[in-house]
């Protein structure tokens, strides 16, 4: 069955409390390690915060033409002209956000329950969000681990762009894409690592080797 591109094959999720050094460098080095797209991911802040720090993610992304998604905020997406956003089983339904954000280019939407895949938000999102795959200590509020097998069975089932998300690293990656992701998107591998651009490159080369 023919499915949708989606060209950015190592996807870095990243706050502030992720990165065991300024974010902004980790942005910057994961960038020319070889991450493809950034999604900006903040809890807590207040919308005026939350804008003036993306704005900063975004002068970095743009710097290095490198799209970037704003995590669940269409008033901080929009304001600062971001590629997408990116929402989850219990944020701003995507059928809402088309129709209050027209020129969004990149929409995601994380499953997390199977029957999810039928629905109408599902049919608005441009890519979906396998989460996770793995259990992680930086995303507690997950309902479902879906495994090798879960990728599996949602590969067959959808031929929207996959977004793998949860526990990935190394050791890992081409399991994951060998079963249907399209996409890798890592936290802690990269926003912790000693050397984010080393930890990027090593990646993204297991990645490519994968395809």
């Amino acid at each position: 069955m023919d499915r949708n591109p989606f060209p950015y094959k190592l996807y870095l999720v990243v706050s502030e409390a992720a990165c065991k050094k300024d974010f902004l460098h980790v942005i910057g080095q994961a960038i020319q390690g070889g991450v493809d797209i950034v999604q900006y991911r903040e809890k807590g802040l207040n919308p005026e915060e939350y804008a003036s720090k993306a704005l900063q993610v975004k002068e970095i992304t743009d710097k290095y033409n490198v799209p970037l998604i704003i995590n669940d905020s269409v008033s901080v997406a929009k304001k600062i002209n971001a590629f997408g956003i990116h929402v989850g089983n219990s944020d701003i339904a995507p059928t809402v956000i088309r129709e209050i954000w027209k020129d969004c280019q990149c929409l995601g939407y994380s499953i997390e329950y199977m029957n999810q895949l039928e629905s109408k938000e599902t049919a608005a999102a441009d890519y979906l969000g396998v989460s996770p795959v793995f259990s992680t200590p930086t995303k507690i509020d997950t309902i479902t681990e879906w495994g090798i097998e879960g990728m599996k069975t949602i590969r067959k089932l959808t031929t929207k762009p996959l977004v793998a998300i949860g526990g990935l690293n190394q050791s890992n990656v081409s399991e994951v894409m060998n079963a249907g992701a399209d996409s890798i998107a890592v936290v802690s591998a990269i926003c912790a690592a000693d050397d984010p651009r080393e930890a990027a490159y090593s990646l993204k080369g297991i990645l490519m080797n994968s395809l």
